[in-house]
Parts: structure tokens; sequence; C-alpha cells
């Protein structure tokens, strides 16, 4: 099961994070943000650009690709 990590003070988006979804013990899918880059999401091995814009949005967008993924399998 995905378990959204605590939301914290950081530069940038004013929030450092990190969510992951995984699947087998793999991580199939993870969004986060890193001293130095901007928001991103890590999907099968790739990263791909993701913009914050609040706590409430990037849980709903993470969801989203969760079940998504869900549907995939």
């Amino acid at each position: 099961m995905a378990q959204p990590a605590k939301l914290s003070s950081s530069a940038g988006s004013g929030h450092k994070y990190r969510l992951a979804y995984v699947v087998n013990e793999v991580c199939v899918l993870r969004y986060d943000n890193e001293v130095g880059k901007d928001g991103h999401r890590h999907v099968d091995g790739e990263e791909v650009s993701h913009t914050f814009t609040t706590p409430a949005q990037l849980i709903a967008d993470f969801w989203r690709d969760v079940n998504q993924r869900r549907n995939l399998q």
C-alpha cells in the first residue's frame, strides 16, 4: 500500500516531499523534490517534470497516478 510521506518545510516550493508507490518491492512511481531540482516524478525509471502547487494537489495527483497504475495491472 502506498504511504505518502509527511510534508515539511524546505527550499523551492517551501515543502520537501517524497511519495512512492511500490509493487512487489519495486518502486514503480515516485513523486519527489530534491535540493537543486524542481518537483518531478519517476515513472518506470524515467524522470518527468511535475509542478508543485499545493500539498493537497500533490497528493491528489499522486493518487490519480497510483489508481491509473492499478488499472493497468
